[in-house]
């Protein structure tokens, strides 16, 4: 028998150490991270949600995210088997936040348990992008979630339902390069106490990623090829190569965190899509390279940089365009279906 050389036996010890580490921080990891799609309904064209849910089912999609707990939406999934991440609306935080534990109770049982089941439900999304879009509501948000917190471990269920909220990268005052990745110092009362929360309740970041968004707003800077994860020259950081801006943004987050002394926080993408139309590279043939490359890496484990071989779990934006929001043109143009069930593009989930 071959007796392995002391160098060797400590290269096994470091290899077997560093997978012990990442087991206890990435627990999932081996597993291929799951891919949802975002379920808006700020239109006027969409199917019933009984046929949506039928859509879902039929395309192998796993996971949906509902932007709020709407019965109409709500009751069709359940019995359905499919996974939900439930949107708790920006202005019913005051109420959640300012209330007893009992009200967050009356809040899930009224709102959300009437409707399905809590084994569907695998994440609350307490408010979305309110620092920045919602500051009004930004006191709320850490109350809130403590309170709802502490309902769902009166129901038993705070090892199942994981809270969070979900964030814009403009939380960040920098993000590149992504080792100098920080959150704005004028939001640290509230990101301070709200990773504290997610550290000891094991639960993820939540962060909405668009580089569609980064690279119409700097074309003079930013790649098309980049935000696309198409070929690229790798721009290197902390010895580490980033050769597309979904992951470069990801980590600029994941460093932000460890700047506050927080490691091992999983970060899950709320949202990250491509429109179709509407403007700027916005159409059907680099929507569906970006969701397409989104997909594939998720289901490969790929990770990023600074965590390979940790799957992001994702959730794409949008099932449907929705005709119904404002703003510019291609806000209304997300959407991996159309009105009548058929794809926008040929893109699969699993």
């Amino acid at each position: 028998m071959q007796i392995l050389s002391r160098m060797r036996i400590e290269e096994v010890v470091l290899v077997s150490f560093t997978s012990l580490v990442l087991i206890i921080l990435f627990p999932h990891s081996t597993v291929a991270a799951p891919i949802g799609v975002c379920y808006g309904r700020v239109a006027i064209n969409l199917p019933p949600p009984s046929d949506v849910v039928n859509l879902i089912k039929s395309n192998g999609i796993a996971r949906i995210r509902l932007f709020n707990a709407d019965p109409e939406a709500l009751k069709p999934f359940s019995g359905t088997g499919i996974q939900l991440m439930i949107g708790v609306p920006n202005e019913v935080l005051p109420t959640l936040a300012n209330g007893m534990v009992s009200t967050s109770l009356d809040w899930l049982q009224s709102n959300i348990f009437s409707y399905v089941s809590p084994t569907q439900v695998l994440y609350l999304a307490v408010g979305n992008e309110v620092l920045l879009k919602d500051p009004f509501y930004s006191p709320f948000l850490v109350p809130a979630i403590r309170n709802l917190h502490q309902a769902l471990e009166t129901l038993g269920l705070a090892n199942t339902i994981k809270l969070s909220s979900a964030h814009a990268a403009t939380v960040l005052s920098n993000s590149y390069p992504p080792s100098s990745g920080a959150f704005d110092p004028n939001l640290l009362s509230i990101m301070i106490p709200f990773l504290q929360f997610l550290r000891d309740t094991g639960s993820p970041l939540m962060i909405n990623v668009y580089p569609f968004f980064s690279y119409i707003n700097n074309m003079q800077y930013v790649s098309l090829d980049y935000a696309l994860f198409r070929p690229f020259h790798a721009e290197t950081d902390q010895h580490l190569a980033y050769d597309n801006m979904f992951d470069a943004t990801v980590d600029a987050f994941v460093y932000a965190m460890e700047r506050e002394g927080f490691e091992g926080i999983p970060v899950l993408v709320t949202e990250t899509g491509w429109p179709t139309a509407g403007g700027i590279a916005a159409n059907v043939e680099n929507a569906l390279a970006y969701n397409g490359n989104v997909v594939r890496r998720s289901l490969n484990n790929v990770g990023t940089p600074k965590r390979p071989g940790v799957g992001v779990e994702v959730f794409l934006f949008d099932l449907f365009d929705e005709n119904g929001k404002g703003g510019e043109e291609y806000e209304r143009h997300f959407g991996i279906f159309k009105s009548d069930g058929v794809k926008a593009y040929d893109i699969l989930f699993n």
